[in-house]
């Protein structure tokens, strides 16, 4: 458990050794808050709620995760120094778990820092703090799962861009499985109605949805946090073969 609690701190505390981590911060910033003003009709909806501001986040993090994640193990790989860390006291399980839960942690800081939303909405009328609580803790479960995927990807190659783009492609196809236009699509490819429904539990987006609408159903946290253990089980397979 202290090497694991070690590991994490010394992960967590390289993001801010190098601008990356504030690059990182800034865009996701800019585009988790700017989205739903813009896009989102925000103001316009005269909604004292964050709908809008959740509804555009597994989009956000649909490209900004796997700039986090694949430098996780890929980065490792690339400059030798994951068979260092091996010679070390730490066991294949606990390294992964420490790079995972040091990567969660700095985008779950990243979701924090979108505070002025809520303090916005507070401003602006009365809103309905349970689904906000709801909301955030979905976004951050949420990420953990994309995370979880682009560390398992990130293990398999030495090359960045190579992760990162085959993380964006997991991660859109576990998106686009909940969105309605494209469930839409399938049903008109006369695909059985089951199968339909049954990809769709497989989303991100569906089992936000009840978050963002105040709801925190155990099927939900369930579905993510068994997504991050299957990850971090492939990673760890992939690192030991």
């Amino acid at each position: 458990m202290k090497v694991t609690l070690t590991l994490i701190k010394r992960e967590f505390l390289a993001y801010f050794r190098s601008p990356v981590a504030y690059v990182f911060l800034t865009v996701f910033l800019v585009a988790a808050t700017g989205l739903p003003w813009f896009l989102g009709g925000f103001f316009e909806s005269n909604d004292a709620g964050l709908r809008p501001f959740f509804i555009f986040l597994p989009w956000v993090f649909l490209f900004l995760v796997p700039a986090v994640g694949m430098r996780l193990w890929s980065e490792e790989k690339r400059s030798g120094t994951w068979e260092l860390l091996f010679t070390l006291p730490v066991s294949t399980w606990q390294a992964v778990t420490g790079k995972f839960l040091a990567g969660w942690a700095f985008v779950s800081l990243a979701v924090l820092l979108t505070f002025t939303m809520p303090v916005t909405i507070a401003y602006l009328g009365t809103p309905d703090w349970g689904p906000v609580f709801s909301g955030y803790l979905g976004a951050v479960l949420m990420a953990g799962a994309f995370l979880g995927i682009c560390s398992a990807v990130s293990a398999l190659t030495k090359n960045q861009v190579i992760s990162f783009v085959v993380s964006v492609i997991i991660c859109l196809a576990l998106v686009l499985l909940g969105w309605s236009a494209f469930n839409e699509l399938m049903l008109a490819l006369n695909l059985p109605v089951w199968l339909v429904d049954t990809l769709a539990n497989f989303s991100f987006v569906t089992h936000f949805e009840g978050m963002i609408a105040g709801l925190i159903r155990l099927r939900d946290v369930v579905f993510f946090l068994s997504l991050m253990l299957f990850a971090l089980c492939l990673n760890v397979l992939v690192l030991e073969r």
